[in-house]
Formats: structure tokens, C-alpha cells, sequence
């Protein structure tokens, strides 16, 4: 099976396509998200899988540009525990690729029942989430046939970072931002600069950590959840923070680390310290993005296009699709089809989760 052959492949590169018409299409919507958002301070978003990991990128990039506060909702507080509270002052952002999680959809119709008003990002129009929501951001992804979420995901940021424009100061847009990644990641796709050798270093040692940090830590969930499911190795996806408070201990020259930045913002310098670190401890490091101090600080380096932070996990997650991709079918396995997984994933006898 070649790249070429797989869905996931042929879906990875649609990604420049569907993520600008998602932006054009949820861009026009500003004008609504701003009446719904009106006087509520707080945005809960409600999601579980890959979802979950756009989700931590929502609540970086909503906290960080809006001054809103932004959580992660427990969807099982609402769906079995039956939590009771007020939300007046919340807005729900709901995730679903399909749009017919019933967990999520059922956190949805809990926040609404609570007062919250709501807004579902889904690929479906014609959904449970997307008909219930009080606005429905429908990502133009089209079908994905893998079942490794690809262009679904990156289209979930994009639709994500249109919130946090049109709740953010209009002088400081995200537009102009948002505007440089369909050309990024046509770059990505043009060059793979380092994916190979990201693919040869990964298919060594015994171990694999991913890592990041802030904007960029939700990419580095997304990688390491890409790898599990669709290479079938245990991965562990932490935090620049996290790692630094014990886990880093078992590093060893046995371990392969990822690590994950962007070629700007606070974060970056803190990366390109721990890749050094790392590898004093023996582990092979492979960084995607970055800086060039972040490049030279790893052993493999995996070009992404520079842009602002704020829009750099829509770039940075595509390098890593690739490995993932590379890696499967170097590893023998079909990347359009893992083991044991389906494009909704039951999580208990009353919910599914995509």
C-alpha cells in the first residue's frame, strides 16, 4: 500500500481546500457569534477524541485573544451525574465530526437546558448537534473516509479560530493570520522536509513521548493520539510543564520525543530548552516547527511554514499526519483502518464519542 493508495493520504492533502473554505464559511458568521456571545463571559467547550484535542487549542487561543475564560467541559457531569448549575453567562462550543455523539450532543441540550446559548462545530448539516445548536459552524470537510480524523480536525481549528476572531478585539483580527495557512500547508505537502527521517527515527526504541506547550500543546495531543491509534504504539502526550514535573525521569536513549512549537510566540525558547535537555539524556528527538535555534536544538528536524502562534497548530498538525501516515504503512499497517477503531468510538452502554 503506498501513500497515494490511502484515504488518509489523499484526505491529508484536501486539508488546504477545506481549511479555507472552513474559514470563509465560519467568518461569515461573525456577526452571529457575536449576538450569541453577547454578555456571557465564559465559553465551556464540550468534545471528546480528537475533538477534545482541538478543543485544548480552543481554550488557549479563546483565553489568550478574547479575555474571555475558557474550560473544558466533563461531559459525564451532565450526561451521568446530572450535574445541576446555572449558565446564563456561558456560551457552548460543541465538537463533533459527525455530529451524532450522543454524549455530546447530550451535554449540549444539558448547557442550553442551563440557560447557555450554544454553538456547534460539526461536519454534518444535517446532525443532531448542528440542528439543536442555536448556530451551527459546518465545517465543508466533505466525507473522510479514514478513519484517522484529518481534514475533519484541522477544519475544527479553523472554524475555532473564527470564535476567537469574532470575540477578540477587532483590531487585533485574526484574519490576516488565518489568510497564510492554505499556502502553509500546501508547503507542508510540497516539501515533507524531515518527514521521512521523522518516520526512520520512530521506528526505533521502545518508547515515544510527545510534547508541547500552550497553543501548540493540543497539536501535541493530537500527534500522540494519531500515533496510538493508527501506528498501534503506546504514546504518552504531555505538556512541556508536565514532563518537566517527573515523567521526565524515564527518559532514556530508548525513547523517541516529539516535540511540537511554533516559530513565534512565549513558548518557543522553553522548547528549544527541553529538546536540549532531552537529548542530553540520551533520547532521540524529533521537532516539528519551530524556530531555527528549535531545528538545531533536534536531532530530526520536520519543517512547518512560519506563521503567527495564534494560527500555528492548523500548520503544525499536518507534518505530523504525514509521519503517521508514513509510519503505519512502513510498520505494515492500514492507516485508513486501525484496529479495533471506528469513526464513532462508543465510550459506555449510553454515549459515543468521535
Amino acid at each position: 500500500m503506498t501513500a497515494t493508495t490511502t484515504a488518509m493520504a489523499r484526505e491529508i492533502a484536501e486539508q488546504p481546500d477545506t481549511i479555507a473554505a472552513t474559514i470563509a464559511a465560519s467568518l461569515g458568521s461573525r456577526d452571529e457569534l457575536r449576538r450569541l456571545a453577547s454578555g456571557r463571559r465564559h465559553v465551556l467547550l464540550v468534545a471528546r477524541g480528537s475533538s477534545d484535542n482541538a478543543a485544548v487549542y480552543g481554550r488557549y487561543l479563546l483565553e489568550s485573544h478574547t479575555g474571555r475564560s475558557a474550560s473544558l467541559a466533563a461531559p459525564s457531569l451532565a450526561t451521568h451525574y446530572q450535574v445541576r448549575r446555572e449558565m446564563s453567562d456561558t456560551l457552548v462550543v460543541s465538537l463533533s465530526q459527525s455530529g451524532e455523539t450522543e454524549e455530546i450532543v447530550g451535554t449540549q441540550a444539558w448547557g442550553a437546558a442551563s440557560g447557555a446559548r450554544t454553538v456547534a462545530i460539526t461536519n454534518v448539516a444535517d446532525s443532531a448537534l448542528a440542528r439543536e445548536a442555536d448556530l451551527a459552524l459546518v465545517t465543508p470537510a466533505g466525507p473522510e473516509r479514514a478513519v484517522p480524523a484529518t481534514k475533519s480536525y484541522t477544519s475544527q481549528l479553523a472554524a475555532i479560530a473564527a470564535i476567537a476572531d469574532a470575540l477578540g478585539p477587532p483590531a487585533s483580527s485574526l484574519e490576516p493570520a488565518l489568510a497564510q495557512v492554505p499556502d502553509a500547508v500546501r508547503r507542508v505537502l510540497a516539501d515533507r522536509d524531515g518527514i521521512e527521517a521523522a518516520v526512520a527515527a520512530l521506528g526505533h526504541g521502545t518508547g515515544t513521548l510527545v510534547s508541547g506547550r500552550g497553543l501548540c500543546y493540543g497539536t501535541a495531543l493530537e500527534t500522540a493520539l494519531k500515533l496510538e491509534e493508527t501506528c498501534l504504539r503506546p504514546v504518552r502526550g504531555l505538556s512541556y510543564a508536565d514532563l518537566r514535573h517527573g515523567p521526565i525521569a524515564v527518559v532514556d536513549r530508548d525513547l523517541t520525543a516529539v516535540l511540537v512549537a511554533a516559530a513565534d510566540g512565549p513558548m518557543t525558547a522553553g522548547m528549544t530548552h527541553l529538546a536540549a535537555e532531552l537529548r542530553d539524556r540520551g533520547a532521540r528527538t524529533v521537532g516539528i516547527g519551530g524556530d531555527p535555534g528549535f531545528a538545531a536544538a533536534v536531532d530530526v528536524p520536520v519543517a512547518a511554514p512560519a506563521v503567527p502562534e495564534t494560527v500555528a497548530p492548523l500548520v503544525t498538525i499536518v507534518p505530523a499526519q504525514l509521519i503517521v501516515e508514513s509510519l503505519a504503512r512502513t510498520l505494515g499497517l492500514d492507516p485508513d483502518a486501525p484496529r479495533g477503531l471506528s469513526k464513532v468510538t462508543r465510550t459506555d452502554v449510553s454515549g459515543s464519542s468521535d
